[in-house]
């Protein structure tokens, strides 16, 4: 085992994303910045995901502006890092060329040192633009393979593709599955390669067996990415760091656990008791985490959680009780050998004691990503047939088998979610299947967000799309956002004035027309205001200027305005109406 574990930090982009609906303010951002200069993190995850969106629709700020001003304070004190999906990059269709090449130049231009790569199918296909995209720029890739699991069917499921005569799928995602996908990423240039447990479904046994095979058959770091949600993250963070990974994700404590990733305070610890040097200022971990600590009660309208903060706790000078520091060596030895049940136990004691959040049963049970459960459960709730939600659960395995069981992250988890939801809402009205079809699932059926997991049936394929063969996203067809003129009776502006904001255009459409026509629009109406204070101002001038002159002076500088006097203008001296009318 290496000496070393580096700590790539979440909060900033990752961690207020999962628990606070991406809603820190860039002031709230500016406070924590000095503190994580002095942090030392091997990198900070910052920008991409669902950032560039939110701080625009929510908050009214500048994307770019924001990552630029992360790089400004934090300089080259630790590697900024941003998400992107590939080929989609924030939205759900893909795009051009052209649009993939500015995004990824200008973000690397703006601060990016690593961007972390994925997509949602795992079609390496849809992730080579933007590598070599990021490589000619000069920034690093992080290539992400997202990890997921094989469908779950229930009996009558299975009963029913017996009778049939149709197999269901099984041994989809093994670990052959992510050690062939790793390789084909190193070959093609990865940096780092990345598994992705976006929905936190990677069981402890499981992500040690991984990052063993993963360090003996792959060059580049490896770097281990999971989330709270179901109750493995932690300990499935700790099999990876038994088995030798070399980078872990972590959120800094107030904003961690639950939906989240693990604490980086947690990790630490287990670090300390395995030798291993992160690196970490603790000190500035400290400062962070108390103004966190402000922040998140400042944040309390999104927190889902705000009843279950983390205790304080000072790691540079707090003891831990004895039991609880002997619950950390139980840890570590049942990892060592492989006892996943009783990890479990001994970790979830742990959290428990630290008032980290729970388990979520349901995303458990269901293995689904939490947000992908919600989603569906918010649409049901619209409709107010939240009874049937059990049922879209049994359904989802169905309908991600009919399109080629895609992984279950952003954006196929949601196409496969609501296409779910719809089939049950079509059944339960004694409507067959797929009645009602949502454009994204077709595009996904008919092979525009790339190759899947498993090949779709032609007959499935024909039923929803009405072609056969698979047809890939074709850029031809894409068509550019209009970069309208705005304000038109103070000169007129183009809607994007730069490359940045036309990108911001491309990506976001509906929601960067409204920044940025905001943007112009207060960017006159301060011109204006501008102009009429520099006028008022030049009045008083001209006034108090008038005022210090002799009686004599005053009748000169009168004589001399009658000449040039507008009568429908109060541009003259405010004494002229006063004169005496025997001298005009």
């Amino acid at each position: 085992m290496s000496n070393k574990l580096l700590i790539r930090d979440l909060t900033l982009r990752d961690g207020q994303q999962s628990l606070f609906a991406t809603r820190m303010k860039q002031e709230q951002i500016e406070r924590v910045l000095p503190f994580y200069k002095n942090a030392n993190f091997y990198a900070m995850e910052v920008w991409g995901g669902a950032v560039p969106d939110s701080v625009m629709r929510f908050l009214n700020e500048d994307p770019w502006f924001r990552l630029e001003s992360i790089k400004k304070e934090l300089g080259d004190s630790t590697k900024l890092t941003a998400l992107s999906r590939g080929r989609n990059l924030f939205g759900y269709n893909p795009y051009p060329e052209e649009v993939i090449e500015g995004f990824n130049r200008n973000a690397i231009e703006s601060g990016i040192s690593i961007m972390r790569i994925f997509d949602c199918l795992n079609d390496i296909n849809n992730m080579k633009s933007t590598i070599k995209y990021v490589k000619a720029n000069g920034g690093q890739v992080d290539c992400a393979i997202c990890y997921t699991i094989d469908p779950k069917f229930t009996t009558t499921q299975k009963a029913k593709a017996f009778l049939k005569g149709k197999k269901l799928p099984h041994d989809v995602f093994t670990i052959d599955y992510y050690i062939e996908k790793a390789k084909e990423l190193e070959a093609l240039g990865a940096d780092l390669i990345t598994i992705k447990d976006m929905a936190g479904l990677i069981t402890p046994s499981i992500s040690g067996k991984l990052i063993k095979r993963l360090k003996e058959e792959i060059k580049v770091p490896i770097d281990f990415h999971t989330h709270c949600t179901p109750g493995y993250g932690l300990a499935s963070v700790l099999t990876a760091i038994i088995n030798d990974v070399d980078i872990v994700d972590t959120n800094i404590m107030n904003f961690s656990s639950g939906p989240a990733a693990p604490a980086f305070e947690i990790i630490q610890i287990f670090a300390n008791k395995l030798g291993l040097d992160t690196g970490v200022n603790l000190d500035a971990v400290v400062k962070i985490n108390n103004e966190l600590r402000t922040i998140r009660h400042e944040l309390e309208e999104y927190d889902n959680y705000k009843q279950l903060f983390p205790i304080e706790f000072d790691i540079t000078k707090d003891t831990l009780p004895k039991k609880i520091d002997n619950l950390f060596d139980k840890a570590i030895e049942l990892a060592k050998k492989d006892d996943e049940n009783e990890l479990l136990f001994v970790i979830h004691q742990i959290e428990d004691y630290f008032n980290f959040i729970g388990p979520n049963e349901q995303v458990k049970h269901a293995e689904i990503p939490g947000g992908m459960y919600t989603n569906m459960l918010a649409q049901l709730k619209q409709l107010k047939l939240e009874k049937l939600v059990n049922k879209v659960l049994e359904t989802v395995p169905i309908v991600r088998i009919d399109a080629g069981c895609p992984p279950l992250v952003t954006p196929s988890s949601q196409i496969v979610g609501v296409q779910a939801v719809n089939c049950v809402i079509d059944s339960n009205a004694g409507k067959p299947y797929y009645t009602n079809i949502s454009t994204q699932f077709k595009n996904l059926v008919r092979g525009n967000y790339g190759k899947t997991p498993i090949d779709i049936d032609p007959n499935f394929r024909e039923k929803i799309c009405g072609v056969r063969e698979s047809e890939n996203y074709d850029s031809n067809n894409y068509k550019k956002q209009e970069n309208e003129t705005i304000c038109e009776d103070f000169g007129g502006f183009k809607l994007a004035a730069d490359e940045k904001e036309e990108l911001l255009l491309e990506l976001f459409p509906s929601v960067a027309k409204n920044f940025l026509r905001n943007k112009k629009e207060s960017e006159v109406l301060k011109v204006k205001k501008q102009i009429v204070e520099e006028q008022l101002k030049l009045q008083q001038e001209r006034r108090e200027r008038y005022l210090k002159l002799t009686p004599e002076e005053k009748e000169e500088r009168l004589i001399e305005g009658l000449y040039h006097y507008n009568w429908g203008s109060m541009d003259a001296n405010p004494e002229i109406e006063d004169y005496p009318k025997k001298k005009r």
